[in-house]
C-alpha cells in the first residue's frame, strides 16, 4: 500500500512540475527574472497578454449569432481588474535596460503625465465596457468596444514600440 501511495505522490509531483513549467513558459517563454526591473517587465508582459486575450475573447464572442453574455461579462471583469493595476506595471528600471524585448518606449517614464492620462482613459473605457457587460446589455457592449479599443490603441501608438516578429 505504501508503494502505491509513493507512486501516486511521485506522479502528482511530476505532473505539477510539468504544469508549473508550462505556466511559467506560457507568455514569457521561460525567462527567469534576473533583477527586480526584469521581473516587473515580465509581469507586465504577462498582464498585457491576459488583457489582450480577454479583449479578444469578447470580440470573438460578439461575432457569434448568440453571444454568451456570461463569458463576455467574465472577460470584461478580467479587463477591469487588470486595468486598475496598469499604472503599477511600469516601475522605473523596467524598460529595455531590464528586458531588451520590452516594447515599452522610454517616454512612459519621461512623459509621466501623458502616460498617466492615456492609462486613465483606457481605465475609464474599460470600466464602461465592464459595466455594460455586467448588465448583460450586448448592444451597449458592442457600442463600447470601439471606444475601448481606441483607448488601448491611443496608448500603444504613443507609448509602445511596434511589435517585432
Amino acid at each position: 500500500m505504501a508503494g502505491k501511495v509513493w507512486i501516486a505522490a511521485a506522479a502528482l509531483a511530476a505532473g505539477m512540475t510539468v504544469a508549473a513549467g508550462g505556466a511559467l513558459a506560457h507568455n514569457t517563454k521561460g525567462e527567469v527574472a534576473r533583477t527586480p526591473g526584469h521581473k516587473a517587465a515580465l509581469v507586465r508582459h504577462d498582464n498585457f497578454e491576459k488583457l489582450g486575450a480577454a479583449f479578444k475573447a469578447i470580440n470573438d464572442e460578439l461575432r457569434k449569432s448568440d453571444p454568451d453574455t456570461q463569458l463576455v461579462a467574465r472577460n470584461a471583469a478580467t479587463m477591469k481588474a487588470l486595468s486598475t493595476q496598469l499604472p503599477t506595471w511600469f516601475p522605473k528600471g523596467s524598460g529595455k535596460e531590464a528586458r531588451p524585448k520590452s516594447e515599452a518606449k522610454p517616454n512612459i517614464w519621461t512623459d509621466s503625465a501623458g502616460f498617466s492620462s492615456a492609462a486613465s482613459n483606457a481605465q475609464v473605457q474599460i470600466s464602461k465596457l465592464q459595466q455594460a457587460a455586467a448588465g448583460g446589455d450586448l448592444g451597449a457592449v458592442r457600442g463600447q468596444i470601439r471606444a475601448t479599443g481606441g483607448a488601448c490603441k491611443g496608448c500603444h501608438d504613443k507609448f509602445r514600440e511596434e511589435k517585432k516578429s
